[in-house]
């Protein structure tokens, strides 16, 4: 899916306050993972984009993303394989960590990573696919996340691998990948059952697209596109649903992944089928749920500018 991926491990969700998605003073508390922030409450995951301008470029990039498209959600029942979606593993700080060799080792965390028997991987050991891992050090509330995971000859090996404290906004070095071609970390980017079951939902929403440009916006530290012209939509780019979108007809779980759509949007993380979010992989996702999801349709959003965000160039913290 992308020409560089990047390494992260981690978790698995415990715990949520009862917030309002959007406007109320709990909602300014990212939603646990294991007792652990999903990073600060002024990170830019979690920025509300409800009254941001649109983007100039908004008309262009939508018109190369297969506007006609409904949105997709990448997870949920796989009838007969178990649910499908992406894996959170959860370790203490006694967990033992091994060396991993990376494909793109120059941009990867060279540090030792809590892999093991324990790790669940994105579509299985055996997956040709992305082979995502996430992992959380519950106890350091540390971060890790892998791409292109794989265990051969007794040795860890991934395409790329970036770690992160979840008490900083710090990003990566402008220009290095992560385990998703943005450079971004995956965890605050995946919508969690926890989260739509008990209302809490704190955080824009990662997805994908096939054709992207040679260029990211910030926090995005990197790109993996073909496409010089900018009328391509760029990593980073953030893509908020209609207002005044009809929710008729929708069930209560999938309102409330429609109203944070409109708070918190969707996040261009890496590239893929167009219009495809990413959720946790959990037996729990109603199967109505994401019935309704896949009626959202892609005419009904718009890029916005999240540039008047910014603090520091080099933090994930918004103003």
């Amino acid at each position: 899916m992308r020409s560089v991926g990047a390494l992260v491990l981690l978790l698995a969700l415990v715990g949520c306050s009862a917030a309002e998605p959007k406007g109320s003073e709990a909602s300014t508390v990212a939603a646990p993972v294991s007792g652990c922030q999903v990073f600060p409450a002024d990170n830019w995951w979690r920025a509300d984009i409800s009254d941001l301008p649109v983007h100039e470029r908004s008309a262009a990039w939508l018109s190369r993303m297969s506007p006609a498209s409904d949105l997709h959600p990448d997870f949920g029942p796989s009838y007969g394989e178990g649910p499908y979606g992406i894996p959170i593993t959860v370790v203490d700080s006694e967990h033992r960590k091994v060396r991993v060799r990376f494909q793109y080792a120059d941009e990867s965390d060279r540090v030792r990573y809590p892999l093991g028997r324990d790790t669940r991987i994105e579509g299985g050991r055996g997956s040709d696919g992305d082979r995502h891992a996430i992992i959380v050090d519950e106890d350091r509330c540390r971060l890790y996340e892998t791409w292109a995971t794989r265990k051969r000859d007794g040795r860890w090996r991934a395409g790329s691998g970036a770690v992160w404290s979840l008490r900083s906004n710090d990003l990566r070095p402008d220009g290095w990948t992560s385990a998703d071609a943005a450079g971004l970390p995956i965890l605050p980017g995946l919508l969690r059952w926890r989260d739509v079951r008990d209302d809490t939902i704190d955080h824009a929403i990662r997805f994908t697209t096939d054709e992207t440009s040679t260029h990211h916006l910030w926090p995005a530290r990197h790109d993996a596109g073909s496409h010089e012209s900018r009328s391509y939509p760029p990593m980073g780019a953030r893509f908020r649903l209609d207002p005044d979108f009809d929710t008729g007809g929708y069930g209560t779980y999938a309102r409330r992944v429609i109203r944070a759509l409109q708070t918190y949007g969707l996040v261009l993380a890496d590239n893929g089928s167009p219009w495809y979010f990413q959720g946790e992989q959990h037996r729990a996702w109603p199967e109505q749920l994401i019935e309704d999801l896949k009626q959202i349709p892609a005419d009904a959003f718009v890029a916005v500018d999240t540039s008047g965000l910014q603090v520091d160039p080099d933090s994930a913290a918004v103003r």
